[in-house]
Protein backbone atom coordinates (compact mmCIF):
# COMPACT_ATOMS: atom_id res chain seq x y z
CA UNK A 1 0.00 0.00 0.00
CA UNK A 2 2.91 2.42 0.90
CA UNK A 3 4.40 1.47 -2.50
CA UNK A 4 1.27 2.36 -4.33
CA UNK A 5 1.03 5.93 -2.69
CA UNK A 6 4.56 7.19 -2.93
CA UNK A 7 4.11 5.60 -6.96
CA UNK A 8 1.40 7.73 -7.13
CA UNK A 9 2.65 10.79 -5.42
CA UNK A 10 5.46 10.39 -8.11
CA UNK A 11 3.50 10.35 -10.99
CA UNK A 12 1.64 13.10 -9.94
CA UNK A 13 4.42 15.55 -9.30
CA UNK A 14 6.08 14.57 -12.78
CA UNK A 15 2.88 15.65 -14.76
CA UNK A 16 2.64 18.52 -13.01
CA UNK A 17 6.50 19.23 -14.05
CA UNK A 18 5.64 18.05 -17.53
CA UNK A 19 2.18 20.90 -17.67
CA UNK A 20 3.44 23.56 -20.10
CA UNK A 21 2.25 27.31 -19.25
CA UNK A 22 0.01 29.27 -21.20
CA UNK A 23 1.42 32.28 -22.68
CA UNK A 24 0.11 35.32 -24.42
CA UNK A 25 2.69 37.17 -26.71
CA UNK A 26 5.89 35.43 -25.00
CA UNK A 27 4.67 36.34 -21.66
CA UNK A 28 3.39 33.45 -19.81
CA UNK A 29 -0.07 34.16 -17.96
CA UNK A 30 1.20 33.46 -14.72
CA UNK A 31 3.78 36.09 -15.03
CA UNK A 32 1.06 39.03 -16.11
CA UNK A 33 1.03 42.04 -13.80
CA UNK A 34 -1.51 44.23 -15.21
CA UNK A 35 -4.08 44.82 -13.24
CA UNK A 36 -7.01 44.65 -16.23
CA UNK A 37 -7.12 42.67 -19.38
CA UNK A 38 -9.19 43.05 -22.23
CA UNK A 39 -10.37 39.16 -24.03
CA UNK A 40 -12.25 38.35 -27.20
CA UNK A 41 -13.37 35.46 -28.91
CA UNK A 42 -11.73 34.73 -32.33
CA UNK A 43 -13.78 31.73 -34.36
CA UNK A 44 -12.38 30.66 -37.37
CA UNK A 45 -15.21 30.48 -40.61
CA UNK A 46 -16.70 26.66 -40.69
CA UNK A 47 -14.78 25.89 -37.54
CA UNK A 48 -16.43 25.26 -33.44
CA UNK A 49 -13.39 25.87 -32.12
CA UNK A 50 -12.97 29.24 -30.32
CA UNK A 51 -9.65 30.41 -29.22
CA UNK A 52 -9.03 33.83 -27.34
CA UNK A 53 -7.02 37.10 -27.51
CA UNK A 54 -6.30 38.46 -24.64
CA UNK A 55 -4.45 42.77 -24.16
CA UNK A 56 -2.76 43.30 -21.63
CA UNK A 57 -1.04 46.31 -22.94
CA UNK A 58 1.68 44.64 -25.48
CA UNK A 59 2.04 45.97 -28.57
CA UNK A 60 0.33 43.80 -31.03
CA UNK A 61 0.96 44.25 -34.72
CA UNK A 62 -1.14 40.75 -35.65
CA UNK A 63 -3.65 39.88 -33.85
CA UNK A 64 -3.31 36.10 -34.49
CA UNK A 65 -0.09 35.87 -33.65
CA UNK A 66 0.49 38.75 -31.01
CA UNK A 67 -2.60 37.90 -28.96
CA UNK A 68 -4.09 34.86 -29.17
CA UNK A 69 -3.63 32.04 -25.81
CA UNK A 70 -1.10 29.80 -26.38
CA UNK A 71 -0.19 26.30 -25.23
CA UNK A 72 3.00 25.54 -24.22
CA UNK A 73 3.89 24.67 -27.60
CA UNK A 74 3.12 27.25 -28.96
CA UNK A 75 -0.16 26.42 -30.70
CA UNK A 76 -3.23 28.32 -30.18
CA UNK A 77 -5.03 26.90 -27.19
CA UNK A 78 -8.29 26.03 -27.75
CA UNK A 79 -11.59 26.76 -25.45
CA UNK A 80 -14.88 25.09 -25.58
CA UNK A 81 -16.51 28.82 -24.95
CA UNK A 82 -14.95 32.46 -23.49
CA UNK A 83 -16.86 31.15 -20.36
CA UNK A 84 -14.06 28.43 -20.36
CA UNK A 85 -11.61 30.82 -21.19
CA UNK A 86 -13.11 32.93 -18.01
CA UNK A 87 -13.04 29.69 -15.90
CA UNK A 88 -9.13 29.83 -16.66
CA UNK A 89 -8.34 33.09 -16.39
CA UNK A 90 -10.24 33.07 -12.99
CA UNK A 91 -7.27 30.72 -11.71
CA UNK A 92 -4.86 33.58 -13.13
CA UNK A 93 -6.60 35.67 -10.16
CA UNK A 94 -9.14 37.81 -12.94
CA UNK A 95 -12.29 37.95 -12.47
CA UNK A 96 -15.00 39.97 -15.13
CA UNK A 97 -15.16 43.04 -14.47
CA UNK A 98 -17.42 44.86 -17.74
CA UNK A 99 -18.62 43.48 -20.42
CA UNK A 100 -19.51 45.48 -23.34
CA UNK A 101 -19.86 45.20 -27.75
CA UNK A 102 -17.54 47.12 -30.39
CA UNK A 103 -18.73 47.89 -33.74
CA UNK A 104 -16.23 47.23 -37.07
CA UNK A 105 -18.78 46.99 -39.32
CA UNK A 106 -22.38 47.54 -39.58
CA UNK A 107 -23.20 44.41 -39.32
CA UNK A 108 -20.16 42.93 -36.87
CA UNK A 109 -19.69 43.51 -33.63
CA UNK A 110 -16.84 42.47 -31.25
CA UNK A 111 -18.16 41.14 -27.42
CA UNK A 112 -15.14 42.37 -25.51
CA UNK A 113 -14.33 41.23 -21.86
CA UNK A 114 -12.47 43.44 -19.50
CA UNK A 115 -11.40 41.22 -16.41
CA UNK A 116 -9.55 42.52 -13.50
CA UNK A 117 -7.01 41.31 -11.14
CA UNK A 118 -8.32 40.19 -7.76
Amino acid sequence: MKKLLIFSAIAGCLSFYEAKAQTVNGVRLSDLKSPYIEIKEFRPLLNDKVFISLEYGQKITDERTNALIKDGNGKNLEFNSIVDCLNKLRGYGYELFHAYSRSKEATNADKIYVLKKQ
